[in-house]
């Protein structure tokens, strides 16, 4: 068959229909945009008010608090994000004008809240949101418009609920800066005995009782900056630098490019589900939002808490504490899309190491036994010690996050040099220290607390008093060899026997072998793995647990074994239990390609999200938690990984595609691996994947190989079985031919790109591939 060749614009097109970026029809209705929210009234409950955030700074809009990273106060189970006075969170009136000509909308493209008030006579609108570059500034703005021919006054009334006083810092007043009202202060009590107390300060334009559009006037705008840092040159610098933003007119605007960038960085999108299109748009703005920029030199980024910056004051939201969460529910997303983001939450792990390391010694065992619960310090801040002596899979929960990290980038600059490599080794020689060798059945036990030194044959045992272990089902506070903490130990040992020998490091010699003969629990008869010792089916369950062992720890089993701890878990687990829960039984049913019950589990997890600003809760009933991250997180990885089948393996990336019926398209922008950047479709009878950047002139070649037959072709097309259904992509030997081979439910397509790396060192945005052919199998071209 001859070879059809391709124009450039002609080869456009073919990428562009691919892409699904086909020219909409002039005559069809305009499609609701799912990125923006849009309510004429406000929610009842003030908990579930849209967030603005920036990594930096974070608050509910029109609350009169916001929270600044690392900004906590109290002493150990007392610490809690200290509440900052928000100039920001007034709200507007205008004579003349009522509720049903106001309307209110999150726009998660722009990260803006806006209030719009609006008659036949004028228009007012309010904009507030945290600049995404200039991280120190909380901006409020507010234009005014006349409409028509009206032109009696427009009286705009500001209502503001704001002092410059806080429960948790005691602020005194300074002299005027620009404009600006000053005043600063430290934090009452410091997070640990004899600690540093930390330090606030505050600039803001005052704002007045009203605003006016005098007649004459046809349109005006008005621009009120808080500028917050931990000195005064840096409220100052910041304060200086909104001011010469708004003054050029490019406050907004700027703010907007930034997020327009965010967003080109990384998307999840679908077509055929508005109700899944707005929960991925939300729940990605909301994880954003709590990020900072890659680079922040002028601060330390403090971690993911379960309900953001903006919650976690005293008493609320679990404190703003860092958990398990960060690594095990928000990382994989954020590490999938911005590698470069996702290395600020590991440096918060090195930052944090030297208090593990204390924390593991206090207790009795060797290396770093990370905090259940830490917040600016990194010591335990758990207000009960039953969780942080006890709910020890934290510490193979981050190693895995650092694995994860390490397979997807191949950074051994991070690991060599900035920290990575002496978190993993001190959290494996808290394993190796804290297993007990079982004689009876030949294994080592993960029990209850015990004495410095390794347990083992040949080694000196230490009496230990037998306190048991809390697995992430927190209804079994004591218990012995949790499965999924198992799992994450071995996981943890062996990651650092292997990131020993890449860096060439010396490594324990036992650790492979406590890791071989470490107890997973498995029950032969019913073929299924029990949550802990003594596990009867039917008990109820917390949340995710066992389960969590196909994905996301991809610990091997056969379909059989993953079916039945499906099956066991799904009819134990608290319908009421936290909300990351049923995405994760959602992926194992789509791995099983049992697409109906995995939608169904999928409606579920829609009950958490709160209207009308798409606001997650921990529980579905609205209680618990509130922009409750780990719910966002756990939610979005259902499309990322189990729509997708996408699986991070030490040597690839593994695809294995299924759509959900009522999902006609999938489309995902920005996965990064080894530096690449590429975009995803899925649509029922065709998965392609587009490489749409690349590194530098050294590029990291990929290389697609299909499964069922491992074949990579190179000048001819690939010719693989009908049957096959998965994909990996690898890097393969330089100069090699890209067969791009991908199959979906019942047929196989076979794309061959060539002549795909540019012969000279560039600059590289983007790759433009020439394509060969398209064909689909049984069928002509």
């Amino acid at each position: 068959m001859r070879r059809k060749i391709y124009t450039v614009n002609s080869l456009y097109s073919v990428f562009c229909e691919a892409l699904g970026r086909r020219r909409e029809d002039a005559n069809k209705a305009p499609r609701v945009d799912p990125a923006l929210f849009v309510s004429d009234t406000l929610p009842a409950d003030r908990r579930f008010m849209a967030t603005v955030g920036n990594g930096y700074l974070g608050t509910r809009v029109y609350d009169k608090v916001m929270h600044v990273n690392g900004v906590y106060n109290g002493e150990a189970g007392e610490c809690h994000r200290a509440d900052v006075p928000s100039p920001a969170g007034a709200e507007l009136n205008v004579a003349g004008a009522g509720a049903e000509d106001t309307s209110f909308t999150l726009n998660t493209r722009t990260g803006t809240f806006s209030c719009v008030i609006q008659s036949g006579k004028f228009r007012v609108a309010q904009r507030i949101f945290a600049h995404r570059t200039h991280v120190h500034l909380l901006a409020l703005m507010v234009e005014a418009e006349r409409l028509g021919n009206y032109t009696e006054p427009v009286v705009i009334t500001i209502n503001s609920t704001f002092t410059p006083h806080s429960q948790d810092i005691e602020f005194v007043s300074g002299p005027d800066f620009m404009g600006a009202k000053y005043i600063h202060g430290q934090t009452l009590t410091p997070e640990v005995k004899g600690g540093r107390k930390l330090s606030v300060h505050l600039l803001w334009t005052p704002l007045p009782g009203f605003l006016r559009l005098e007649p004459g006037e046809h349109s005006r705008s008005w621009a009120f900056l808080t500028a917050v840092a931990e000195t005064e040159e840096g409220a100052r610098r910041a304060y200086t630098q909104g001011l010469s933003l708004a003054q050029a007119g490019t406050l907004y605007p700027s703010h907007m490019e930034a997020w327009a960038w965010l967003w080109g960085q990384s998307r999840l999108e679908v077509t055929g589900s508005q109700h899944l299109s707005q929960a991925l748009f939300g729940g990605l703005y909301y994880l954003m939002s709590s990020l900072p920029q890659a680079h922040t030199p002028d601060f330390l980024f403090t971690g993911l808490s379960p309900g953001g910056l903006p919650n976690g004051g005293r008493g609320q939201d679990y404190h703003g504490h860092v958990f398990w969460d960060q690594e095990i529910w928000m990382f994989p997303i954020v590490v999938m899309f911005r590698p470069d983001l996702a290395v600020k939450l590991l440096q918060y792990r090195v930052q944090t190491l030297g208090p593990a390391r204390d924390i593991a010694r206090q207790q009795g065992y060797q290396g770093a036994k990370y905090p259940w619960e830490s917040a600016g310090t990194g010591t335990e801040v758990s207000d009960a010690d039953i969780y942080g002596k006890r709910e020890i899979h934290i510490n193979g929960d981050i190693s895995f996050a650092f694995r994860q990290y390490f397979y997807l980038t191949q950074d051994l600059e991070f690991f060599r040099n900035c920290g990575g490599w002496e978190v993993v080794v001190s959290i494996a020689e808290f394993w190796s220290s804290r297993v007990t060798w079982n004689p009876e059945e030949g294994c080592y036990d993960i029990k209850g607390a015990r004495g410095a030194g390794l347990g083992g044959r040949g080694v000196t045992e230490f009496l230990f008093s037998v306190e048991g272990v809390m697995p992430p089902d927190e209804y079994q506070p004591n218990i012995n060899n949790s499965v999924y903490t198992s799992v994450v130990a071995k996981y943890s040992l062996q990651f650092a026997v292997e990131l020993g020998t890449r860096l060439s490091k010396p490594v324990r010699p036992e650790w492979e072998e406590i890791a071989e003969k470490l107890k997973v629990s498995f029950d032969p008869e019913r073929q299924y793995h029990p949550e802990y010792d003594g596990y009867t089916p039917g008990t109820d369950v917390k949340q995710a647990d066992a389960v969590l062992l196909g994905f996301p720890l991809m610990y091997p089993m056969n379909p059989e074994v993953r079916r039945n701890d499906l099956e066991i878990y799904e009819g134990a687990t608290d319908p009421d239990g936290p909300a990351m829960t049923w995405s994760m039984f959602a992926i194992g049913w789509l791995e099983l390609k049992a697409t109906a019950r995995a939608g169904q589990l999928l409606e579920k997890c829609y009950k958490n999200i709160q209207e009308p600003f798409k606001v997650w809760s921990e529980s579905a009933d609205g209680s618990g938690a509130v922009n409750f991250l780990t719910g966002t997180g756990g939610f979005l990885q259902f499309p990322l990984f189990g729509c997708t089948g996408i699986r991070v393996r030490k040597d690839c990336l593994y695809f294995d595609p299924v759509l959900l019926d009522n999902i006609s398209e999938l489309r995902i922008t920005g996965i990064s691996y080894l530096g690449n950047k590429l975009d995803f479709e899925l649509t029922k009878e065709l998965f392609t994947v587009v490489l749409t950047a690349a590194p530098g002139p050294q590029v990291n070649l990929l290389e697609a190989v299909l499964c069922g037959s491992g074949e990579s072709q190179g000048e001819t097309l690939g010719k693989f079985p009908y049957s096959t259904q998965s994909l990996i992509i690898i890097p393969p030997k330089p100069q090699t031919i890209i067969n791009w081979s991908f199959s979906t439910h019942d047929c196989l397509w076979d794309i061959a790109v060539r002549n795909w790396l540019p012969r000279s060192p560039t600059n590289i945005q983007s790759i433009h591939f020439t394509v060969c052919s398209v064909k689909r199998f049984g069928t002509s071209s």
